[in-house]
């Protein structure tokens, strides 16, 4: 995810390039110019993107030619260009209105979280100022479960809340609770998963050995669930009759695990670091390992809110966006586990905030191990993603009969919308709301999901 660079450099292609930044007609220039464009300052911080989008699309209406726009500002340069365009255009008061958008509806908002690295956006655009900079008054409340962040966000308690990736699926399609259309203008986090297993089955490091254990996950309609499930059974275990899966909440995982109720449990970070903390469990394998890039949780909000108050809901949106493109920077990471860490928000030692967010980590088995990307923050909601959710909700018998796939998805994972409000932040989005990808060496086809379904072996018997 990369802002906007500088409206005011000449070397800027403002109008869609050839090559992976946008900035050059083929990736030959871009690579040519690339040490160049380092040592070139950058007009805009992260206080100034609103004012950088403003003055690009000043400049690309002035000119809408690339090379007289160059010739311009390497006659007179980028100072004197800005002066001269602020003289007769009023870049700081449009700024100031595009940043607010429209009148909000409502400014005071409450947004549920589970206390959990995965809620990092959400939680953090608290203390950090994200939901203030963009106008909002919003209050973040600790939730015990799922279910309770799906029961307050349905009956209007919550106007928005951090769900599972697949939870607002399930609403939407009546799984577990009536049906209600839910929405997801933006994906949490990445990654951020992994099984953990109690000390005591270090031996135990073979999947092929844990018939019999007795597994946790944090709902049954979540990532963890599907992930696990998928793993057990590429290693010829069946989920439903070779082991016992049951929902926990996170908060009370890792001590169902110290009390010897459970066997181990592929859970959210930083519940995994702190069973590694305690002392009770070790890092089997991180998530990513099984699908690297694959979604975990999202921000979600009921279709009805966002018709009734589309500015605040364009306003939370843009704050989500902003925290998680601050939060996707590694620089930024052990600045944002000081603000999430106190009791208010996941009560967890600043050190295993620390280990998850910056991904140099303990794993319980006597070793360091470093990944960045253990954890990471991309907003966007990827159509894909929902397709595959919807082939293991089906392969696990939670959907019976068909399904439209794509009508469901693109219904729930808000990709067009989302896309708007990243290029009207400065933010680049990808060009199609689908992709394939890769789960265990298994190439997913979002365009074949039910050729997918049936290349499986193991499945619930319909």
């Amino acid at each position: 995810m990369s802002t906007f660079d500088n409206p005011f450099d000449p070397n800027r292609r403002l109008s869609a390039g050839g090559c992976s930044c946008g900035k050059h007609a083929t990736e030959a220039d871009h690579a040519a110019d690339a040490a160049a464009l380092a040592q070139q300052p950058m007009l805009e911080s992260e206080d100034k993107r609103f004012e950088g989008v403003v003055a690009s699309a000043v400049m690309r209406a002035m000119f809408p030619q690339d090379a007289s726009r160059r010739a311009f500002l390497k006659a007179v340069g980028a100072g004197t260009a800005l002066a001269a365009i602020s003289q007769f255009f009023p870049l700081a008061t449009a700024t100031d209105l595009f940043a607010q958008g429209g009148p909000l509806e409502k400014k005071d908002l409450k947004v549920g979280f589970i206390p959990i690295t995965c809620a990092t956006p959400i939680i953090m655009g608290a203390p950090m100022g994200f939901y203030a900079k963009h106008g909002l008054n919003v209050e973040v409340v600790k939730t015990a479960g799922w279910a309770v962040v799906r029961d307050k966000t349905m009956n209007k308690e919550y106007d928005a809340a951090h769900m599972l990736a697949p939870m607002p699926i399930a609403i939407t399609l009546g799984l577990g609770a009536s049906a209600v259309p839910f929405t997801v203008p933006a994906i949490e986090n990445i990654n951020g998963q992994g099984i953990t297993l109690a000390t005591k089955h270090k031996d135990k490091r073979d999947p092929k050995l844990w018939k019999g254990m007795k597994l946790a996950v944090p709902f049954d309609y979540s990532m963890h669930n599907y992930l696990l499930r998928y793993y057990l059974a590429e290693h010829g275990l069946d989920p439903d009759q070779d082991v016992q899966i049951r929902s926990v909440p996170p908060p009370e995982m890792v001590a169902n695990l110290r009390a010897d109720n459970i066997d181990g449990f592929l859970a959210p970070d930083n519940i995994c670091q702190r069973a590694i903390y305690d002392g009770v469990g070790f890092m089997h394998i991180l998530s990513k390992e099984i699908w690297d890039g694959h979604p975990c949780c999202s921000f979600a909000a009921s279709r009805e809110f966002i018709t009734t108050a589309p500015n605040s809901f364009a306003a939370l949106t843009r704050a989500i966006v902003d925290a998680t493109a601050y939060a996707s920077k590694a620089e930024n990471r052990k600045s944002i586990a000081e603000a999430i860490a106190p009791a208010n928000y996941l009560n967890a030692p600043v050190t295993v905030v620390e280990q998850v967010l910056t991904g140099i980590y303990a794993d319980g088995l006597g070793e360091i191990k470093n990944d960045p990307k253990r954890v990471d923050f991309d907003p966007f909601p990827w159509q894909s993603f929902a397709v595959w959710i919807m082939t293991q909700m089906k392969r696990w018998g939670q959907i019976k009969g068909d399904v439209d796939y794509k009508a469901v998805a693109e219904q729930v994972y808000l990709a067009t919308d989302t896309a708007k409000v990243m290029k009207e932040m400065g933010l680049t989005p990808p060009a199609t709301a689908y992709k394939s990808f890769t789960v265990m060496g298994k190439s997913f086809d979002p365009e074949k999901p039910d050729d997918y379904l049936a290349s499986v072996k193991i499945k619930k018997a319909s």
